[in-house]
């Protein structure tokens, strides 16, 4: 009678209906075991790539590589979905080296592993090839005062010269539905209504030279975090540490 009661409480993963639920979604909230969650997050982003017809056969694509969780999670998830869906995509890691001592050098080496581990071809830009100064020698001459505006549009000039140089159809970012939610309300405490529309679509950049698509933008921040544990996806410790406090809310048995 103990036994059957103790099976009884066992709460079953509300797809398969067949393993004990790991973990309750924080995108759906459904009790889910471990397997058909990573099943569930590849196939959405599968289904988001398809929908909006992202790429076509023999597009060559370069994957933002930061070194971080979501553009490690994105290459290791669009790497394995090329090879199972056959999509016929060269694919490649394209990162930026800022020149900030003690900031880039563990995700750069993150980017480096990441090339072994998927087979992907890697290109590190830097900002002293591209501008002739690191950000720490920019910071020297400037001070502190707006060098994250500064970064901010090197880095993005530096990823639009790295894909020119790799010769690419389109580059893909992690940017995820959390992110794309941030952005939203900053243009709108900013006032900035022009740029509402285009900081929520899929694909931006279509009239110049090389679209930048978003296939995380409906995953949420949180399952990216759950996600790289079951395949062995790394990334560096400081990265994490920013987001344990956010896995508080994910309930597990």
């Amino acid at each position: 009678m103990e036994g059957n009661h103790e099976k009884a409480r066992v709460r079953l993963c509300y797809l398969c209906n067949q393993r004990r639920a790991a973990l309750k979604r924080p995108k759906t909230l459904e009790q889910i075991c471990r397997e058909c969650f990573y099943e569930v997050f590849e196939e959405e982003i599968h289904q988001v790539i398809v929908k909006n017809q992202l790429f076509k056969p023999g597009e060559r694509i370069a994957i933002g590589a930061s070194g971080g969780k979501d553009s490690t999670v994105l290459a290791y998830v669009l790497s394995e979905l090329n090879r199972r869906h056959n999509y016929g995509l060269d694919l490649f890691l394209l990162s930026v080296d800022e020149g900030i001592t003690g900031y880039r050098d563990d995700s750069l080496e993150t980017v480096k592993r990441n090339e072994l581990q998927y087979g992907l071809p890697l290109k590190i830009v830097s900002y002293k090839d591209l501008y002739g100064w690191t950000m720490d020698e920019i910071v020297k001459t400037i001070g502190l005062k707006n060098n994250c505006t500064f970064c901010g549009v090197f880095r993005r000039q530096a990823l639009d010269r790295g894909a020119a140089l790799l010769k690419v159809d389109k580059l893909v970012t992690g940017h995820n539905a959390d992110d794309i939610a941030e952005t939203v309300l900053l243009n709108i405490l900013r006032g900035d209504i022009a740029r509402l529309s285009r900081c929520t679509s899929i694909t931006t950049g279509e009239d110049g030279p090389i679209p930048r698509c978003k296939p995380f933008k409906y995953t949420y921040e949180k399952e990216i975090v759950i996600y790289p544990y079951g395949y062995g996806v790394k990334f560096p410790w400081i990265f994490f540490i920013a987001y344990c406090i956010s896995l508080l809310s994910v309930s597990y048995w």
